[in-house]
């Protein structure tokens, strides 16, 4: 069963799930902004932090249903889910699979759309790097992740991501790199979920095509999107500000379409 953490003691439960190369510590910060209305569940995704290498390849459909094992084994219903990056695909996999058993879907700093050529080709190499020079892949690709308008202020920051990035075993890595590059596309999970969905993005995100994913949003009264002054990693970039639009957006309502 996969790595897990539990905080809080609120009604509604809210699911987070990390990126590529991340685990669960990386909600420590926002978490001390997230209401108290919340309980939070935190997972270590397939290959990373304290769970364990199932595969060669971690599919974002498999990584769902072992995010669905520990759901059932927690018994929960009709609760929240919010992943970061490679954990938003893992969640839109899981909405297309088990939509029954949620109540909102959050993509932060994620997207529906499967790679283009360029895109996976860009994997491809990386798999290569990762192989051979992982340390090398780690501080090279790690602050491209941030605001580079930023870099500065942000380096304490950049640190910890790089830190959490070469405590995650190169085999999970890999078997991620292979999960993101096969995925599909999931834009009809966008349009036929019925529930609430949230898509939080940054400005300056060079690891998703954001114009391309807040444009072909559907026109739907359940979808509300945020466009951010930050990079790719708003949980550090931004905590207080992305907490402050969970809080609102999964407790309550706001306009649509609003920038911060």
């Amino acid at each position: 069963m996969l790595n897990y953490e539990i905080s809080g003691t609120g009604k509604e439960n809210l699911v987070l799930l990390h990126g590529f190369m991340e685990n669960l510590m990386i909600w420590e910060e926002m978490e001390t902004y997230l209401s108290e209305d919340f309980t939070l569940i935190k997972i270590d995704l397939p290959g990373h932090g304290l769970s364990k290498i199932y595969r060669e390849i971690h599919t974002m459909e498999f990584m769902a249903e072992e995010v669905k094992k520990l759901a059932d084994h927690l018994k929960l219903r009709n609760f929240h889910l919010l992943g970061h990056s490679m954990g938003g695909y893992a969640s839109l996999a899981f909405a297309e699979k088990f939509p029954e058993t949620l109540k909102s879907l959050t993509l932060f700093f994620s997207t529906y759309f499967a790679d283009d050529e360029e895109k996976k080709e860009q994997r491809r190499k990386s798999h290569r790097i990762i192989q051979e020079a992982y340390p090398n892949y780690v501080k090279a690709g790690i602050p491209n992740l941030f605001n580079e308008n930023e870099k500065d202020t942000l380096e304490g920051k950049i640190e910890l991501a790089k830190e959490i990035a070469l405590s995650t075993k190169t085999e999970g890595v890999l078997a991620a790199v292979k999960g993101m590059t096969d995925r599909t596309e999931k834009k009809s999970v966008i349009e036929n979920f019925g529930g609430k969905i949230v898509v939080i993005a940054g400005k300056h995100d060079k690891a998703v095509n954001v114009e391309k994913t807040l444009k072909n949003l559907p026109d739907k009264t359940n979808i509300k999107s945020y466009l951010m002054d930050c990079g790719h990693n708003g949980h550090w970039e931004k905590p207080a500000i992305c907490a402050e639009i969970i809080n609102t957006e999964l407790l309550h309502n706001l306009p649509k379409k609003l920038i911060f």
